[in-house]
């Protein structure tokens, strides 16, 4: 949950007269979501960001479906997704729901000429390699290996890497993303128990303002279609801004674990939730120090929620041949636990060095065309013995 944050130049009162020092006024903009009652902003404009020059095509932008009821564990191989040159060109969907698409993404570049506009969902991109900038009329944020970044829907913005061999894990949500409320006071501020805190939060810094007319290219996705605008005027044109609604990001390394005498639920690596999932981050801890303990998870129904796992570095004590960039998903409706093995290599170990991402959504997804191209067939009897 995002804290008040301000950059630039802004009037003492909001909602009055802000001139520009040639008399003629900057142009206010109040940037919010769920109508008037969510988080927003209020951003000052060098032009009126509503000049639209021209509407070109619409292209379908909708996941392509193949397995619609799902009930098989899966593994997907997600470092078998090819780089692509274009940012959007590189995300490929690989499971989503009405709620939630999760893509995995493999951009060399980012963006060459045009900016980009979720106006359907909320963005969490995780960054699992890759150096580079996110850059937007709200200012820049900084990234590296392990951050999340946090993207609201709406926001106009660009990804700039200064890396080629860039690997992401993105999530579109169609629910606002929050930090979690067990972890927040009735003012919003994160308590001494959460696992993170305010000051592990990365703000927007740097704002860009751009007084340029032209013709500049937004690429908006909206109701899955991809929609090219052409406005008269630089997006980037805010000359201050100030409040609660902005891209900001939390790295997965300031994450602190939360362990105990005995092996901890999943809901204590909460990072991120919605209405609809939640986001769980498997960090490097000590494992229980109970002198009977069995540090692997014990087996569970998944009756409620799919269970997908994003594996990023390390070895994961609950799953037998791990690598980077894999994926699994556990469907609800069947039990699901470590692998054979597992269990026993745990006993008598200290620490584990794993580092995943976890999102349980509430509702089946189902499983696409992409995902099923990187697919390891064989991992659903791989519990056999």
């Amino acid at each position: 949950m995002p804290i008040y944050h301000k950059l630039g130049q802004i009037p003492a009162k909001r909602h009055t007269q802000f001139r520009k020092p040639d008399g003629s006024l900057y142009y206010e903009q109040l940037f919010g979501t769920i109508g008037f009652v969510g988080m927003s902003s209020l951003l000052y404009h060098v032009h009126r960001p509503t000049r639209i020059h021209e509407i070109l095509e619409s292209i379908e932008w909708k996941p392509q479906v193949a397995v619609e009821k799902n009930i098989a564990p899966r593994r997907l191989l997600g470092f078998r997704v090819e780089p692509q040159d274009d940012y959007l060109q590189a995300r490929r969907y690989v499971l989503v729901n009405r709620d939630i698409y999760i893509a995995l993404a493999a951009p060399r570049r980012g963006f060459k000429d045009y900016f980009y506009k979720n106006a359907d969902a909320d963005e969490l991109i995780f960054i699992h390699k890759g150096r580079g900038a996110l850059r937007s009329f709200m200012g820049r944020i900084d990234f590296e290996p392990g951050d999340y970044l946090v993207v609201p829907r709406g926001m106009i913005y660009q990804m700039h890497f200064e890396t080629e061999d860039n690997r992401l894990l993105i999530v579109e949500s169609f629910h606002p993303i929050y930090t979690p409320k067990r972890y927040r006071n009735n003012f919003g501020q994160l308590l001494e128990h959460s696992p993170f805190c305010e000051r592990d939060y990365k703000l927007p810094h740097s704002l860009e303002t751009y007084d340029e007319r032209g013709q500049f290219l937004i690429k908006v996705k909206k109701q899955d279609t991809l929609h090219h605008v052409v406005y008269q005027t630089h997006p980037f044109d805010v000359v201050g801004w100030d409040g609660y609604n902005y891209p900001w990001g939390f790295s997965i390394y300031n994450f602190e674990p939360i362990v105990g005498r005995v092996h901890q639920p999943p809901p204590v690596h909460q990072t991120f939730e919605t209405d609809a999932f939640v986001v769980c981050s498997f960090c490097p801890r000590l494992y229980d120090w109970h002198p009977k303990a069995i540090p692997a998870p014990y087996n569970h129904s998944n009756i409620d929620s799919d269970e997908v796992l994003y594996y990023v570095d390390g070895d994961f004590m609950s799953r037998n041949d791990v690598e980077q960039g894999m994926i699994t998903l556990h469907p609800a409706g069947i039990p699901h636990g470590p692998q054979p093995g597992a269990i026993e290599r745990s006993i008598g170990k200290k620490e584990t060095n794993e580092l995943a991402v976890m999102i349980d959504t509430f509702k089946p997804l189902m499983v696409t065309t992409d995902a099923i191209a990187i697919e390891d067939p064989n991992y659903k009897y791989s519990w056999q013995e």
